[in-house]
């Protein structure tokens, strides 16, 4: 047995990757995303996907090209700002979507990897969030399909006050795909300042965690202190190099200068 959990190219990585599987992607916009492992997914024509990230990319790069091939069934997000193709599928009746707040989605991918079944939290009390009724699919005549269900409220007291929290579920995916800046062979991961972002919780979260690295050291070249993510949240391992090409999705520079 061998903790080398290194794969030789991102279609080999991801060549297991069945119809109608659930992933967790990291990732916060186009900062810190698995570009590689995610075009090898589109090179397969993988369909029916159910994706966890908390957005979909933009129209022509990210999670964006896997939508735009209709290759995506459903969507778990907390932003869809960005990509106007995802807007369309969205209201056409063509996407599912459970729109879940930001904090509580990052939190119920971290608990999923925790073997936490549930937890409760504030966020959403009083809104459609705890009370049901949000349009997760359209009819393509414009009628809700499908409404999100009501979530269990209950009462705690808290710092002496009586407060109202609603009952969130963990997630749980068949694989994760997330990007890091520093990778050794035993899966030790390390991420980029803010590419940080979902990353770690999205690895937790899949049964299979799949991780391009820019750089792949041997194991004990990164500080234990340095690890971001250890190895135990790893399964496979693909260098992809530090020649990607990373996109901005809005360029802001200040005139005159």
């Amino acid at each position: 047995m061998t903790l080398d959990k290194t794969i030789g190219s991102a279609h080999e990585a991801v060549a297991d990757i069945p119809q109608g599987a659930s992933l967790a992607v990291g990732g916060f916009g186009l900062c810190g995303i698995p570009m590689v492992l995610i075009q090898a997914l589109l090179e397969r024509r993988v369909g029916e996907l159910s994706v966890v990230s908390n957005n979909c990319g933009v129209d022509d790069w990210g999670l964006g090209v896997l939508l735009g091939a209709g290759l995506i069934r459903k969507m778990t997000s907390s932003y869809v700002g960005e990509n106007k193709e995802f807007e369309r599928q969205y209201l056409s009746g063509e996407l599912e979507l459970e729109l879940t707040p930001q904090g509580t989605l990052a939190e119920k991918l971290r608990a999923g990897g925790a073997g936490i079944a549930a937890f409760y939290t504030q966020t959403g009390v009083g809104t459609q969030v705890a009370e049901g009724g949000l349009p997760r699919r359209y009819h393509a005549d414009g009628t809700i399909a499908v409404a999100s269900p009501a979530k269990p409220v209950q009462s705690f007291t808290v710092r002496g006050e009586e407060r109202e929290f609603v009952l969130e579920e963990a997630i749980t995916t068949d694989f994760a795909l997330v990007h890091a800046l520093r990778g050794d062979r035993h899966g030790n991961l390390v991420f980029d300042k803010s590419a940080r972002n979902f990353s770690p919780l999205a690895a937790m979260a899949g049964r299979v965690c799949i991780a391009q690295v820019e750089q792949l050291v041997e194991p004990g070249e990164i500080d234990p202190d340095h690890v971001h993510l250890p190895g135990i949240f790893v399964d496979r391992v693909v260098e992809v190099g530090t020649d990607i090409e990373k996109r901005i999705e809005r360029r802001t520079v200040r005139e005159g200068n």
